[in-house]
């Protein structure tokens, strides 16, 4: 006797399909949505009660796609259709996927399976791949330099100490105390170039901790023209993490977010933190079902065209009194915590995401 069926699929096989990880849409010959499994209802926020008999126009309005469609209804046979772009609901970040349409017939009827695969800007593991390689080839580097500059430097203060007790007249001491403020200026940022080196220690963080100290730091010599707005989630659960490094981490990204809108002829200028919670996403090749996800949202012009492929490198920046290691930084402690940054940038909006796993201690 054949299983009872729910929204054309038998029990059994709706069980199956509700447990991928790639987000699967059901539509008939008139482009109405029959069923989503429950990876599909993550990915556009809504469920198959809400959705079902709706067009599909309205999560996915791509022309290219809406003609793909009806070939493969005429030829009857399956294809892929790479990047297709769409906007999730309540979402600011559009999203790139890869659909694979393959022909079907329900309960009596003409359908067609659609496959999402995401591939951006979150979840592109391609390009989260070549980060971390990036991110390995920076530290060698930097390590390198850092000792190569770290040793005169202690010689170049004491000499300078020296140097200063000698002196008869006390206003050439201002010259030795330029010498030893650049050289501590130097020291400083050696270590913080040296910082994602050091061993986590970790321990149970709530997120919205993090982010109310990051933004007391900014806000003592934050702009007159600039906000900062919080949108959070209040039932995420606490990260087991380095709260010191997630401090400077976010710093980094909050920060960069200020200057930026600073600099900008919009007025006023504002930043928002929000929190949200995402599934079943993978980093680095590693698949985790429960992440939290900080976005840094700012309203300056933008992330410059020539400079968002090496933005993560060490030593790049946009800004003329910029060091270029902010988010080098902030990427690499991120990083250690199993996370990841991404970007999205267009004139009036950018937003920095920051995804970092929901783990146990016995990580």
């Amino acid at each position: 006797m054949d299983s009872p069926s729910t929204n054309g699929l038998p029990q059994f096989g709706r069980a199956v399909v509700d447990n991928l990880q790639t987000a699967v849409l059901v539509i008939d010959e008139q482009r109405r949505m029959l069923y989503l499994n429950q990876a599909a209802e993550v990915l556009f926020g809504a469920s198959v009660r809400q959705l079902s008999g709706q067009p599909l126009e309205l999560l996915l309005s791509d022309p290219d796609l809406t003609e793909l469609i009806g070939e493969t209804f005429e030829r009857h046979q399956a294809v892929l259709r790479h990047d297709l772009t769409f906007l999730p609901p309540g979402s600011d970040v559009p999203k790139r996927c890869d659909c694979w349409l393959t022909p079907c017939e329900l309960v009596g009827q003409r359908s067609l399976l659609l496959e999402l695969a995401t591939t951006g800007p979150l979840g592109d593991t391609e390009r989260e791949a070549r980060l971390l390689a990036q991110q390995e080839a920076s530290r060698l580097m930097l390590r390198g330099l850092a000792h190569e500059i770290k040793n005169p430097l202690g010689g170049l203060r004491g000499a300078a100490q020296l140097l200063e007790r000698e002196l008869a007249d006390p206003d050439l001491t201002e010259f030795t105390q330029i010498i030893i403020g650049e050289a501590d200026r130097l020291k400083n940022l050696i270590d913080r170039m040296l910082s994602p080196q050091l061993t986590l220690d970790n321990g149970r963080v709530s997120v919205h901790e993090v982010l109310e100290r990051v933004r007391a730091l900014v806000s003592t010599d934050l702009p007159a023209n600039v906000c900062i707005d919080c949108d959070y989630d209040p039932s995420l659960p606490d990260l087991w993490a380095d709260r010191e490094h997630l401090i400077q981490a976010f710093l980094n990204l909050v920060r960069n977010a200020v200057q930026a809108v600073d600099e900008a002829p919009a007025r006023p200028g504002r930043v928002t933190l929000r929190t949200r919670v995402r599934r079943r996403l993978t980093i680095a090749g590693r698949h985790h079902r429960l992440l939290v996800q900080v976005d840094i949202i700012d309203n300056g012009p933008g992330v410059p065209e020539h400079l968002r492929e090496q933005i993560f490198h060490p030593l790049i920046t946009g800004r003329p009194t910029g060091t270029g290691l902010g988010l080098s930084i902030a990427q690499s402690l991120v990083s250690r915590h199993e996370g990841c940054i991404n970007f999205y940038s267009t004139p009036g909006n950018t937003v920095f995401s920051v995804l970092l796993p929901i783990a146990g201690e016995q990580r």
